[in-house]
């Protein structure tokens, strides 16, 4: 406890508001607002102890905690005699025993200046779906970086993840510049291959902290053992940093029905949480993907019946017209409304361990609607080392690309950039029940050549499944397979040919041998399939 009570002598000093990024001067009310941020980067980077040391300084850590974090430092801790502030947050046995976050944990605390939720996200490149789970909500993000290593691939990948997940502030934490020395160079050195990295990525605001995160240097209060830096330490920042929100509340009213209430013969209402815009009571709307129109009748919220009801807010709407509206359809304005699609463009992050193909089907989840999707074109996949797109035949465990996908049935959505509610989906495994893939929708017209994607799509999905061109394997075995039916065609045709002479019934035998001795060769394997006992299966009847 001796650590521990060293550091209870130190209060948390109060941060002094400043404008960030020249994003505009600080509000009061911008400045108390709620603030999602994730941690992130490469594994090792010291991303819990860093949200472990905030939640202390900011006083969000009480008596019991600290008692018990006394007591886990000295059988899990990582930092000698010191107290391991990860351990307020990783709290999974596995992430104590391993000494690495594995599942995002998410935490909450205030200063007099602003509320926070964070996120602490694991930097393991397996546990890479987890990561962007947690930057799905989040408004800003802290990426740490390890001052001895520099920029990783993992680095570059959360980097890459978060700007496609629509997080437009970032935040540079230069951690373990003890370990350095405190030295100046490194940091800018670092500094200034960041920016070269994401300078395409489109982030609004970036911001560069160094920090020693295990000491509590630059993280609550400016540190005297790095008197070249200039700005402010990480907290105050987090509390004045003004993140410039979606204009959700002006865009065009878009609903997404989760239930229909029917209580009784004389009410009928669609409750949900309104993705976007504001609606009023006599609004004139349409269902989609139907297009039938009616307009607002009442809107009714958990505090009683109201005029009005805007972004983020949880309602049931009536309509004057009886209209077929089910789960999954989308009420909206007829201005500004979703485009009702069956064929989407979107990019995927893949976090399946079996690697994504063209024709792969799965399950899509896009906010309360679910459709059967179907991948007809990979157009191409992302380089995580410098952000270059190129042609692929397949995605990797947590590979990034672009691709086209048909559904079973039209869904309204919009451009990711314009909502994350209905442009983001999940894609599901439909014999493991697992999700595989994050997708984000890009609402791009289809190319004028006379043919539309999905055209071009699934013709090209059918002659692959035809052939088996899925990758450099299976073209193999397939040129192996037409290899040796051209070969026993030539000898049939040799064999009749040669003494007889006929050369037009050599050429048909031969040509018949070709295309039905495959034909034959599958018929023969169903036959024997069926009769033959399930027990003689591998594992059957186990």
């Amino acid at each position: 406890m001796a650590a521990l009570a060293k550091l209870k002598g130190q209060p948390a000093p109060a941060g002094q508001p400043h404008p960030a990024n020249d994003q505009g001067q600080n509000t009061e009310g911008s400045a108390r607002a709620l603030l999602r941020f994730i941690t992130c980067g490469s594994v090792d980077d010291g991303k819990s102890t860093l949200i472990g040391r905030i939640l202390y300084e900011a006083g969000a850590v009480f008596d019991d905690q600290l008692t018990a974090l006394d007591s886990d430092s000295r059988k899990f801790g990582t930092q000698g005699a010191a107290p391991d502030f990860a351990l307020l947050v990783d709290g999974l046995s596995a992430e104590r025993e391993q000494g690495i976050t594995i599942d995002v944990a998410y935490r909450y605390f205030s200063t007099d200046q602003r509320s926070f939720i964070v996120a602490d996200t694991p930097g393991h490149e397996q546990y890479t779906r987890n990561m962007a789970t947690g930057a799905s909500t989040a408004d800003l993000a802290i990426i740490l970086i390890d001052a001895r290593k520099g920029l990783l691939p993992q680095t570059r990948r959360h980097s890459f993840i978060v700007s496609l997940v629509g997080v437009r502030h970032v935040v540079v934490a230069v951690n373990k510049m003890d370990l350095v020395g405190y030295d100046e160079a490194v940091f800018k050195q670092i500094e200034q291959d960041y920016r070269k990295a994401v300078a395409g990525l489109g982030f609004a605001s970036i911001d560069f902290v160094p920090v020693s995160a295990r000491d509590g240097e630059n993280v609550t209060s400016l540190s005297g053992l790095m008197p070249w830096y200039r700005g402010p330490a990480l907290l105050p920042l987090l509390e004045s940093v003004v993140v410039v929100a979606e204009a959700q509340v002006e865009a065009g009213f878009a609903l997404p029905v989760q239930w229909v209430n029917r209580p009784d013969l004389d009410f009928r209402g669609f409750a949900g949480t309104v993705a976007r815009g504001r609606l009023r009571v006599g609004d004139a709307v349409a269902a989609l993907p139907s297009g039938r129109r009616s307009t607002i009748a009442r809107i009714l919220a958990p505090s009683g019946e109201v005029s009005q009801a805007s972004a983020g807010q949880s309602v049931t709407v009536t309509l004057a017209d009886e209209i077929d509206i089910s789960r999954g359809d989308v009420i909206a304005s007829l201005a500004h409304a979703p485009v009702v699609k069956q064929e989407l463009q979107a990019r995927l992050l893949w976090t399946g361990e079996a690697a994504l193909r063209e024709g792969g089907e799965f399950i899509l989840k896009l906010a309360t609607a679910s459709a059967n999707a179907q991948i007809v074109r990979l157009h191409h996949s992302v380089d995580i080392e410098s952000y270059a797109e190129a042609p692929a035949e397949s995605l990797a465990m947590n590979g990034i690309g672009l691709a086209t996908l048909t559904l079973d049935r039209a869904l309204a959505v919009l451009d990711y950039t314009g909502s994350r509610e209905l442009g983001g989906f999940i894609l599901i495994d439909r014999l493991s029940n697992q999700t595989v893939a994050f997708g984000f929708v890009e609402t791009r017209p289809n190319k004028p050549n006379g043919r539309s994607t999905m055209q071009v799509g699934m013709a090209r999905a059918v002659a692959l499944r035809l052939v088996g061109w899925r990758g450099a394997q299976e073209r193999r075995v397939w040129f192996e397979a037409a290899s040796w039916r051209l070969a026993s065609g030539l000898l049939v045709f040799a064999a009749v040919a040669l003494p007889t002479g006929q050369w037009s019934l050599a050429a048909a035998l031969g040509l018949g041998d070709l295309v039905l001795r495959p034909l034959l060769k599958r018929l023969h394997a169903r036959v024997w399939a069926k009769r033959t006992p399930p027990a003689l299966y591998d594992g059957a009847g186990i």
